[in-house]
């Protein structure tokens, strides 16, 4: 008996974890680098390889009687082994299909118009990968921008709007996950729209330029170049929305190290970085920030004010922007880096057309969300 990713995905978010209880049977590390968020860890992965019940014997009378639990291994197996004893036992368990590969793969979508004061914009949310993506339309037209390599979910979201998508655009090379934008234009003969200086050996590539536009509908997106998380990296302007892609997120801002990282290079990335934020602080207070990434935020959609930003102290780096402290910005990103996403070499290389995806290209963007600066 299994349960559907997508499935855990809505009842996590609809409720408090009341309604489900997901028990992560993998190894301890595995569990603290990368989790669903609000589980609970029983390290037992090696015992359920050896059929070995004994340590979760253990411990079911920590488990709840009264609520489903949803039992999430890597891949599915161990977890339908841990589910299936939990079931002999009476309790009510199911595995999660395709374990944290599958919860991997889980996109859920947001109209923005259902939350906020925006139009017009679908977000789509990876709450396994922390990726976010964007359906932008106007009349019978749609622009997709940042899309996943599950291109189907966003010609559903299109069809189930009747949209017609007429271009795919990436506001930058991205390094934590492979890019569906060049297979989803290619697919639907549009335009894929990227920055030169992001575009490696891309062939067939439309360009963008600050201060150009994509039309789309009788409106348009307007092209901010905002550079320091890679050269050519973009941010769009729809109305008082802002697609910030990985310049700004909702509590850091893109880390600069990505394509280079020695500690100079890091320091001149960072001061570009640091001039394309100010640029995006100076509009005005009520723009809707529309990140590209996500860490724990609970809130769906993930979107906010940019005067809200201005004012909470959740975002440092945005607070040394608005205070004109250019140093501290630079010494605080070069004190505080995270590890960098896994893989992202080989996943620059595929986004760069340097490299062609091979077979586990799905297995290469699964881990935690790495693209913050701090």
């Amino acid at each position: 008996m299994n349960l559907d990713p997508a499935t855990v995905a809505r009842c996590l978010e609809a409720g408090d974890h009341t309604d489900l209880f997901v028990l992560d049977v993998r190894n301890e590390a595995d569990y603290e680098e990368w989790h669903i968020e609000g589980s609970t860890n029983l390290p037992i992965y090696d015992e359920l390889l050896e059929y070995d019940y004994s340590t979760l014997e253990d411990h079911m009378e920590d488990l709840p009687t009264d609520t489903e639990i949803a039992v999430v291994c890597v891949a599915g197996v161990t977890s339908a082994r841990a589910a299936e004893f939990l079931r002999e036992h009476g309790f009510d368990a199911k595995s999660i299909d395709d374990g944290m590969n599958g919860w991997g793969r889980v996109h859920r979508s947001y109209d923005l118009a259902d939350a906020t004061d925006l139009k017009n914009i679908v977000q789509v949310v990876r709450p396994g990968t922390g990726c976010i993506s964007y359906l932008v339309h106007d009349g019978d037209e749609a622009v997709v921008v940042d899309p996943s390599q599950y291109i189907d979910e966003y010609l559903n979201a299109a069809d189930e709007r009747d949209l017609e998508i007429v271009g795919v655009a990436d506001t930058h090379a991205h390094a934590d996950h492979v890019s569906g934008a060049r297979r989803l234009a290619g697919e639907l003969d549009v335009p894929y729209y990227l920055h030169e200086a992001d575009a490696g050996v891309l062939n067939g590539v439309t360009e963008l330029a600050d201060g150009e536009t994509i039309a789309l509908g009788e409106r348009e997106l307007e092209v901010c170049h905002t550079p320091g998380h890679t050269p050519g990296s973009v941010s769009f302007l729809f109305g008082d929305a802002l697609l910030s892609g990985d310049t700004l997120f909702l509590r850091s801002v893109g880390r600069p190290d990505l394509e280079d990282s020695s500690e100079d290079a890091i320091r001149e990335a960072s001061s570009r970085l640091f001039d394309s934020l100010e640029r995006l602080t100076d509009l005005e207070d009520e723009t809707v920030v529309l990140p590209g990434h996500f860490s724990d935020e609970s809130i769906r959609p993930l979107a906010t004010e940019l005067g809200n930003l201005r004012e909470e102290a959740t975002n440092e780096l945005l607070r040394y922007v608005e205070d004109g402290d250019e140093s501290s910005f630079v010494e605080t990103i070069v004190e505080s880096l995270a590890d960098e996403p896994a893989n992202y070499n080989e996943i620059k290389q595929i986004n760069w057309g340097k490299e062609q995806p091979g077979g586990d290209v799905e297995a290469l963007e699964l881990g935690p969300n790495n693209c913050a600066a701090n």
